[in-house]
């Protein structure tokens, strides 16, 4: 993990995801990042894309931003092996990309498997990645895998921590926590414990029950995730890693980008510092 950046008002562990602002440009994004003295981001790679390499690493620079980690999103079909070259090639862009912005971590998920076995989807995504996983650890770089709502069969298999970080044992890769689908998994303390060195980031929203709806996410404190037991869990299994403030959905956009951001830093700096 990079170093936290100096000087920021909030807890140097928190980071945002540019997902929270999802529908504006990367540049409008930076502007509120400087108005709320946010330092430390992880960033869209299609936030990229619509900017321009060049102008978003401007952006990024003149803004002094610290990015955590770049967030990508499935490359691979895993149903598909014919496609599996054209996605390796997806993942050795998006290294170069993270490493361009200055950061070690791509963040994927594991790519649809849609009529495979979940055995046989996880021995597909094992063997899919495995070149890049090489080529990737011998650079210093890092691989996570994001396991995915139950309902997003579009984007990974992969719907539970503890799939989750078995895959990526086997892979070599890490693992990112999305708290919205953990956190009424069956011995979630144990799953921590015994795969904390397995996991590179957590993000960090709320849900409301009930929700019917993919994605509706909350402020971190409007809704009914035990935020503070999962993060007990973890600081006592030892995860010194980033926080990844990741809220998206409709409770979002009805707040608006700025008052929702603001909550949510300001509920886990209480959380984190407390």
């Amino acid at each position: 993990m990079a170093a936290a950046t100096t000087g920021s008002r909030w807890h140097p562990r928190l980071v945002v995801n540019s997902a929270s602002m999802i529908t504006w440009p990367l540049e409008r994004e930076i502007e509120l990042h400087r108005e709320l003295g946010v330092t430390r981001v992880a960033l869209l790679s299609r936030k990229i894309d619509a900017a321009g390499e060049d102008e978003a690493e401007r952006l990024v620079r003149a803004a002094g931003l610290e990015i955590d980690s770049l967030m990508v999103g499935p490359l691979l079909d895993l149903a598909r092996p014919e496609q599996w070259a054209e996605g390796r090639a997806a993942l050795r862009r998006a290294l170069a990309r993270a490493r361009r912005f200055g950061t070690t971590c791509a963040v994927i998920t594991s790519g649809p498997a849609v009529g495979l076995t979940w055995e046989d989807a996880a021995d597909a995504f094992v063997a899919a990645v495995a070149p890049v996983v090489a080529e990737a650890r011998d650079g210093g770089m890092t691989i996570a895998v994001e396991h995915t709502n139950g309902l997003r069969f579009d984007l990974g298999f992969l719907h539970n921590l503890r799939d989750a970080i078995d895959v990526a044992r086997r892979a070599g890769v890490a693992v990112c926590v999305e708290v919205n689908n953990v956190w009424g998994e069956r011995a979630l303390r144990e799953t921590i414990a015994a795969g904390v060195d397995a996991i590179r980031t957590v993000q960090v929203n709320d849900f409301v029950v009930p929700t019917t709806a993919t994605p509706d996410r909350a402020v971190p404190g409007d809704g009914h995730i035990p935020l503070a037991r999962i993060v007990a869990y973890l600081e006592e299994a030892g995860y010194r890693g980033p926080y990844e403030l990741e809220i998206v959905g409709p409770r979002i956009e009805a707040e608006g980008y700025p008052g929702a951001v603001r909550r949510s830093l300001e509920y886990f700096d209480r959380l984190l510092r407390g």
